[in-house]
C-alpha cells in the first residue's frame, strides 16, 4: 500500500501519542496540526501540505481529495515557515527521528528510569521531539495539551522542554533536566538548564551547550554562515525544494567559534542591522533592554534611513527611554535611534521575533 501523509489535528495527550503510533504502524506519515489555528488556516495547510486523510478527535479518519503520497521510510512532516514566513514541509525519516533521539538522549544521560514531560505545541519540532524521543528511546512520557505552569510541575517529571517565556513561569528546581530551546536564552540560567540549538529541518536540537551532538558536523562558510550535517537532517521539502548540497544544510544563521571551542549563533544572516558601517546583532541589545523592570516586552530591527542605511530601531508596546539603557553595557551607535510604538511583539509560537513583520519589508510599523 502507498504511504500516506495523515494529519494529526489532535490536542496534545496519551490520544495524540497513541494515533501518531497507529499511523507509523501502518507505514504512513503524520503532520501534526497546530490546534491554535483556525479553521480556514488549518484548511489551507492540509492543501498546501496535500494531506491525504485527516484525524481529528471530532470522528474517525476522513479522506481528502487531492493528497499526494510519501515516501517508504517517512516519518513526519513538520509545516515551518523558516525566515521567510511561506510554510513549508520539512520531511523527516524514521532514521532521522531515531537518530535523533539516540544523540539526544546519550547526550543528556537519559536513562529507562527518566520521564519526559511535553508541554510545548506538538506542531513544531522542539515540542514533538520530545514525544517522539521518549517512543524511540522506551522513557516513561507524559504529554500536556499546553503549557500551564501548575499542571507542569505536577507531572513530576525529570525532564522537560521548555522555551524562556516557560522558563521564566516554573520553578526550574523541579526538574532534573531542562532542554531549553526556541528564542535566545535569557544571560542568566539555572545549572539544570541545556541551551539548544537546531532548527525543523535538523529534528530539533543537534547542539546542546554550544558542542554538536555525538554524529553531528559543524562547519562556518566564508560568509561566517553555519553549516550542519548528520543523520537527523531532513530528507527533502515536501514541495521538492533543494534542502541539502552535499549532505550540508545551510542555516542562514550566523555563528563562530568561541575560544573554548563552543559554538556560539549570532543570528538570522537578515536580522543583522549595519548602521553607518557598523555590525549590530539585535539579540544582544533586545537581552539589555528587557532587564528593564518596567518594559514588558521587547523587540529590535533595522529600518531604513538615508543618511546611516540602517537604524537600530526598538519595538516596544509602549513609549519607554532606552538608549541610555543600551549604552551603559554598548557602543552608542548599538542604542535604538528610533522607537515605534506597537500593540504587541510579533514572535513564533517557541518565542522567536519575527523581524520581518515587525518592519513589513521596510514600512514601519505603528
Amino acid at each position: 500500500m502507498t504511504p500516506r501523509l495523515v494529519a494529526l489535528d489532535l490536542p496534545g495527550g496519551p490520544g495524540f501519542v497513541d494515533a501518531l503510533r497507529d499511523v507509523w504502524d501502518r507505514g504512513d506519515a503524520a503532520l501534526p496540526v497546530d490546534q491554535r489555528l483556525p479553521r480556514g488556516a488549518k484548511a489551507a495547510l492540509l492543501a498546501s501540505m496535500e494531506v491525504g486523510v485527516v484525524i481529528a478527535s471530532s470522528g474517525a479518519p476522513v479522506a481528502l481529495d487531492g493528497g499526494r503520497p510519501v515516501e517508504p521510510g517517512d516519518a513526519l512532516v513538520m509545516s515551518t515557515s523558516g525566515s521567510t514566513g511561506v510554510p513549508k514541509g520539512v520531511v523527516l525519516t524514521h532514521a532521522a527521528v531515531a537518530a535523533s533521539a539516540v544523540a539526544s538522549s546519550t547526550r543528556l544521560g537519559v536513562t529507562q528510569d527518566d520521564h519526559w514531560l511535553a508541554c510545548l505545541p506538538l506542531a513544531h519540532v522542539g515540542g514533538l521531539a520530545v514525544v517522539t524521543r521518549a517512543m524511540v528511546m522506551g522513557t516513561s512520557l507524559t504529554v500536556l495539551p499546553a503549557f500551564d505552569p501548575e499542571a507542569v510541575l505536577a507531572v513530576g517529571a525529570s525532564h522537560v522542554s521548555l522555551v524562556a517565556t516557560a522558563l521564566r513561569r516554573i520553578d526550574p528546581g523541579a526538574f532534573r533536566t531542562i532542554v531549553l530551546g526556541g528564542a535566545a536564552p535569557p544571560s542568566s540560567l539555572p545549572e539544570n538548564v541545556v541551551t539548544t540549538y537546531g532548527m525543523t529541518e535538523t529534528g530539533s536540537g543537534v547542539v546542546y551547550d554550544g558542542q554538536p551532538l555525538d554524529g553531528v558536523d559543524v562547519r562556518i562558510d566564508g560568509t561566517g554562515q553555519i553549516l550542519l550535517r548528520g543523520p537527523m537532517l531532513l530528507r527533502a521539502y515536501r514541495d521538492g525544494a533543494e534542502a541539502l548540497a552535499d549532505g550540508w544544510l545551510a542555516t542562514g544563521d550566523v555563528g563562530r567559534w568561541l575560544a573554548d571551542g563552543r559554538l556560539h549563533v549570532d543570528g538570522r544572516r537578515g536580522d543583522l542591522i549595519v548602521t553607518g558601517g557598523e555590525n549590530v546583532w539585535p539579540e544582544p541589545i533586545e537581552a539589555v533592554l528587557r532587564e528593564r523592570p518596567d518594559l514588558a516586552d521587547v523587540a529590535v530591527a533595522g529600518t531604513p534611513d538615508e543618511e546611516w542605511g540602517q537604524l537600530v530601531t526598538a519595538f516596544v508596546p509602549r513609549l519607554e527611554t532606552l538608549r541610555d539603557a543600551v549604552k551603559e553595557q554598548f557602543p552608542a551607535y548599538c542604542a535604538p535611534r528610533r522607537l515605534v510604538v506597537t500593540a504587541a511583539i510579533p514572535r513564533t509560537a517557541l518565542g522567536k521575533v519575527r523581524r520581518g513583520e515587525l518592519t513589513d519589508g521596510g514600512k514601519i510599523g505603528g
